[in-house]
């Protein structure tokens, strides 16, 4: 029977070459010479560092420039609130791997709703999606490529 998985990843070493990038401009950049800023990677997180908030934005803006350029979808960023110290900002960035409980019960919803002959089930972090016709299963990618889910969502492992 023929199937595909519906999955949402990032390709973390895309991130990490991103994030270098970013604190090399940073460190080139004339309105941020003599100010203590920076880009910190941390598993799924990005932690930016700087002296005020204003400049947060303006290293905010590299990091998307830098993560589009490097083909990362930016749909996939959870963006926190900045906190503010003293003499510091720092704002933290998580980059969301995988397809959340939630968000995969809609999915398998919109697909049950959706008519179409195909069984939806959720695996982990992923959703599998079977049918009898490949057709069908085109239709379901078609169908979910149209809506927005918040999320960026690959199709992988479609298989006859």
């Amino acid at each position: 029977m023929p199937s595909f998985d519906i999955v949402s990843e990032v390709d973390l070493q895309e991130v990490r070459n991103a994030v270098d990038q970013a604190n090399r401009e940073i460190g080139t950049r004339f309105d941020f010479k003599g100010v203590e800023a920076s880009f910190e990677l941390k598993d799924n997180e990005i932690t930016l560092h700087a002296e005020q908030e204003f400049q947060l934005g303006q290293m905010m803006d590299i990091l998307r420039q830098k993560l589009v350029k490097r083909s990362v979808d930016i749909a996939s960023m959870d963006i926190r609130d900045p906190q503010t110290s003293l003499n510091a900002t720092r704002q933290s960035v998580i980059i969301r791997q995988g397809i959340e409980s939630d968000l995969a019960k809609k999915l398998v919803k919109d697909i049950k709703a959706s008519k179409i002959k195909v069984q939806a089930q959720i695996q982990g972090d992923q959703v599998r999606v079977t049918g009898k016709k490949r057709d069908d299963l085109q239709q379901v990618i078609t169908l979910l490529r149209e809506a927005d889910y918040g999320l960026p969502l690959q199709y992988q492992n479609f298989r006859d």
